[in-house]
């Protein structure tokens, strides 16, 4: 336990450090975050049996990462016409996994191609959406969303941790998640809305009302994607993604609720900015 809240005291101190360093620090710090998580997904493949194209992969999660960041880093600038073009050239470097697996000696290449794209999916795509929540205001870099967004999550986190501690008795879905209750979830929700309502005495872009939205959608998606994981490391056997974070696991274990939930959350404010 001394380790675990150690490491989780640093481990939030760089995360809410890297959105007061300003736009570039804070994209290239998520961006390292996105390819540790497809370093670490495809390092789990690995022991399951099947070969993922890791180079190939690791190259194009990079470009799929730096594209994105690139458009809605610059968007607001003339130049956004030269920088749409990055995201068009995905296309190609796409293709190169699959042309890749054509000269290499495996016994399942589409597996192989199949969990290569997957880990980009999973886990650089999510990332490209959380670091979009800086800039999907129009109004240049803001921090106060993306940085809502994880005190949000970690307060659902925590929130369903205590009370399902507490309370629970009904479980929520025991197939892939014997610890999680009913109660657990819907006391996660109400922490986060209230986390949701008191950020937005302090960060006006959006209404009070839209931050316990947010909170909400966190809560509800962010559990799935904790459950996805779950079925994930179920699927091939292991406890923790990795040992990255002592007393934590890896970095998969701390963000998956943040796969799921980060793009429907982007895609929610998204309709309301524009």
């Amino acid at each position: 336990m001394k380790t675990r809240a150690i490491t989780g005291f640093f481990f939030v101190i760089v995360m809410l450090g890297s959105f007061f360093a300003g736009a570039a620090v804070f994209s290239v710090f998520y961006g390292i975050l996105a390819v540790l998580c497809l370093q670490e997904f495809y390092g789990l493949i690995k022991q399951s049996g099947s070969s993922p194209n890791t180079a190939t992969g690791l190259i194009n999660g990079v470009y799929t990462y730096a594209a994105f960041a690139a458009l809605f880093h610059w968007d607001v600038y003339p130049e956004a016409q030269t920088i749409h073009k990055l995201v068009f050239l995905l296309v190609p470097a796409m293709m190169a996994i699959f042309i890749q697996e054509l000269y290499r000696n495996t016994n399942k290449p589409f597996e192989n191609i199949a969990y290569t794209f997957l880990g980009i999916i999973l886990t650089v795509l999510p990332f490209a959406f959380f670091h979009a929540l800086g800039f999907v205001t129009n109004s240049g870099f803001s921090s106060h969303i993306p940085m809502g967004f994880l005190l949000m999550l970690w307060a659902n986190d925590t929130g369903a941790y205590l009370v399902g501690r507490q309370f629970g008795r009904t479980k929520l879905f025991e197939r892939h998640s014997p610890k999680k209750t009913w109660e657990g979830f819907i006391g996660g929700i109400i922490i986060s809305a209230v986390a949701g309502y008191v950020l937005s005495i302090y960060f006006k872009e959006l209404a009070w009302r839209q931050w316990i939205s947010v909170a909400i959608l966190i809560s509800i998606v962010g559990t799935l994607g904790d459950l996805v994981e779950s079925m994930f490391k179920r699927s091939i056997n292991v406890k923790d993604s990795g040992g990255l974070l002592p007393g934590h696991g890896g970095l998969l274990d701390r963000f998956d609720g943040l796969f799921m939930a980060a793009p429907i959350v982007f895609a929610y404010l998204y309709f309301i900015f524009n």
